[in-house]
């Protein structure tokens, strides 16, 4: 029997009073666009969900479908196209068209302390979402595992390449240099958090 796909827009999942946001690029088409949430169910996720559980921001090391256990801590994860594209290659026209679901989406979360952007689009999409419309900024160029101030008084931004088969099978991004990253991002949360005395 053929599984049904969600085959719809796919929104963001997690804690919505999280202190890390993960924007990631777009519904995978065996992935979001099967199951219905944002990294869930291929080799992406997979990939993702284990530097998440080992770093503390995830209950588990899978994410599998829509009723699998999985709880994310202190964070939220979204993508900047809501649609799967076609060939996996998102038009200007539909990162454009999504642009003010990323907007909306990051407005309403009010406690982001730290931003993971996980490609260079979805790096480009949360510029563009927070600062781009001023034109005399220029956008930084994006490099895996730099930390990026894009405004006073927002929050720090972290690259990484995208956890994409592509990119894990060629070794551009390996288990252990995602890991970094997100060590690094537990280290500055956890220094912000106030003193006990």
């Amino acid at each position: 029997m053929a599984e049904k796909y969600w085959g719809k827009p796919v929104s963001g999942f997690g804690d919505p009073l999280g202190r890390l946001l993960i924007v990631g690029l777009a519904p995978a088409a065996h992935g979001a666009n099967r199951t219905g949430r944002v990294f869930t169910g291929d080799q992406s996720a997979r990939f993702l969900m284990r530097g998440l559980k080992a770093a503390g921001f995830a209950n588990q090391s899978h994410s599998e479908h829509l009723h699998d256990g999985l709880q994310l801590h202190d964070t939220y994860i979204t993508c900047a196209v809501k649609c799967v594209p076609p060939d996996n290659k998102p038009t200007s026209q539909e990162r454009q068209q999504c642009q003010h679901y990323l907007e909306r989406e990051i407005a309403a979360l009010c406690n982001i302390k730290i931003v993971l952007t996980l490609g260079r689009l979805a790096f480009s999409a949360y510029y563009a979402a927070t600062v781009g419309t001023d034109k005399s900024q220029k956008e930084p160029r994006f490099t895996h595992g730099e930390r990026y101030i894009f405004a006073p008084n927002q929050p720090s931004i972290y690259g990484s390449y995208h956890p994409s088969p592509r990119n894990t099978n060629t070794g551009l991004l390996t288990q252990s240099s995602f890991e970094k990253v997100l060590s690094d991002i537990r280290a500055e949360l956890d220094a912000s958090l106030p003193k006990s005395s």
